[in-house]
C-alpha cells in the first residue's frame, strides 16, 4: 500500500494532509468540516451537505472545467459592476474558505453577511468571530432587522442595510427556496454549487458549478485581473456568458465522466 492510501481522513491540522495526495481537496473540506463543526460554526447537517458536494466533485474530475473558469470570470466582472455586492456565508462557507471570502470581499469591494437557516446568536458570534481571525473587519449579519418575502425560516432574516439593500448577492452553497425568494426580488444572483441541476444555479444569472475552495480563489484572481477595466469592458464579459451553455456542459462532463 503507498503513503498516500494510507493517509487518514481524520487529521489533527489540514497541514499534515500532503498536498500530493490523489484526494487532496476531498481530505481538505472534510477537515475544514469536522473543524467547523467543533468550532460551532457548521451545523451537522452541513456534513451531509458536503458529502453530497463532494460526490459532484469527484464526477467533475476535482478540478475546474472550462465553462466553470468562465462563470467565475463573469461572476467577477459582474461584482466589479455593482452598486452594492454582498457575499453571503453560512456555516460550511464559513468553515471551507473564511480567508478567501474576505480576500474576494476586499478585491470586489462587498460586504459579508452571516446568513443561517439554523440560525442561533451563538453560531452568529462564533462565525464573526472566526472571520474576524481571518482578516474581517466588518461582518453584517447580526441586525437581521429585515427579512426576505415569501420565506417562512430563520434564513428570511437579513440586514437592512445588507443583503436585503444588495443589487448583487453571492449566495455560495445556498437552499433552493431562498436562492428563488431572492430571484423574486430582483436580486442578481452568483451561485456557486457543484449540482448543476439544483434550484440555485437553475435560478442564478451566474452559476459556478466549482469547488468552493477553487472558485472563490479563482474569483478573486479574475477580479484583482480586471481591476480597473472600464465598464464597457466588464458588461462584455458579463453579456458574453451564457449560463445555460454553462449549466449544461457541467451536467455533460457529471454524466459522461469525460476529463
Amino acid at each position: 500500500m503507498s503513503d498516500h492510501e494510507t493517509v487518514p481522513a481524520e487529521v489533527d491540522h489540514e497541514e499534515e494532509i500532503p498536498e500530493d495526495h490523489p484526494r487532496y481537496q476531498d481530505l481538505l473540506t472534510r477537515h475544514r468540516i469536522e473543524a467547523g463543526v467543533e468550532k460551532g460554526i457548521t451545523h451537522l447537517q452541513g456534513m451531509h451537505a458536503e458529502g453530497r458536494g463532494s460526490a459532484f466533485d469527484y464526477l467533475l474530475g476535482e478540478e475546474t472545467i472550462p465553462s466553470a473558469a468562465a462563470a467565475e470570470r463573469a461572476a467577477a466582472a459582474r461584482l466589479l459592476l455593482a452598486d452594492k455586492p454582498v457575499l453571503s456565508i453560512n456555516g460550511n462557507v464559513a468553515a471551507l474558505v473564511p480567508g478567501e471570502m474576505v480576500e474576494l470581499a476586499d478585491a470586489v469591494d462587498a460586504d459579508l453577511e452571516v446568513n443561517l437557516f439554523n440560525r442561533t446568536p451563538e453560531r452568529i458570534d462564533a462565525i464573526v468571530e472566526h472571520l474576524a481571525e481571518h482578516g474581517a473587519a466588518d461582518v453584517k449579519g447580526i441586525e437581521a432587522d429585515a427579512r426576505i418575502p415569501n420565506l417562512d425560516h430563520k434564513r428570511a432574516k437579513v440586514d437592512a442595510d445588507g443583503i436585503y439593500a444588495a443589487d448583487v448577492v453571492v449566495v455560495p452553497l445556498e437552499d433552493g427556496d431562498r436562492a428563488e425568494a431572492l430571484e423574486a426580488m430582483g436580486k442578481t444572483e452568483i451561485v456557486i454549487d457543484l449540482n448543476p441541476l439544483s434550484r440555485s444555479p437553475q435560478v442564478a444569472e451566474i452559476p459556478i458549478v466549482d469547488n468552493i475552495i477553487r472558485a472563490v480563489p479563482n474569483m478573486t484572481e479574475h477580479a484583482r485581473d480586471l481591476e480597473g477595466e472600464g465598464e464597457s469592458t466588464l458588461r462584455a464579459i458579463v453579456e458574453e456568458f451564457d449560463r445555460d451553455e454553462a449549466l449544461e456542459a457541467a451536467e455533460e462532463r457529471i454524466r459522461s465522466g469525460r476529463l
